[in-house]
């Protein structure tokens, strides 16, 4: 049965009195294949996601612990992050190319810039967005 919930194992770095510093190991699909020692092409990447809780206090450094996060957050990230990003930059090429008139290389610099703009905003945006992808803990 589909919990709804997306869930890594990770590792407790550290604690503060809001929140809870936790580091897990992402993996691309290579990381479960058995042959992936012989091949090289294994990819991990280890990241620090910081869990806002009020029971901070519990979790100690060193501690095996589940996060999990709504899959729909998840694809809310997503979309923010790469589908806004295709949206603003075909925009800006067909505006400035098929509308304006503008050659190619003017429609490929205004789109690049009107993606770094978009980025820009999602980082100035970034605390409202925190507040729609909410982590959970849980110790294992």
């Amino acid at each position: 049965m589909d919990s709804g919930i997306i869930e890594h194992e990770g590792i407790v770095e550290s604690v503060q009195k809001d929140g809870v510093h936790v580091k897990i190991t992402s993996r691309s699909a290579c990381g479960a294949c058995q042959a992936r020692q012989a091949c090289g092409m294994a990819e991990a990447q280890e990241k620090i996601i910081i869990v806002p809780t009020t029971d901070a206090a519990q979790y100690l450094p060193g501690e095996n612990v589940l996060v999990g996060v709504r899959k729909k957050a998840g694809r809310i990230a997503v979309m923010l992050a790469y589908g806004g990003a295709l949206v603003v930059l075909l925009a800006a090429l067909v505006v400035t190319i098929v509308v304006l008139g503008a050659g190619d290389g003017v429609g490929l610099i205004v789109s690049l810039g009107s993606v770094a703009v978009y980025y820009v905003l999602l980082w100035l945006f970034r605390r409202r967005i925190e507040h729609t992808i909410q982590f959970t803990i849980t110790k294992i």
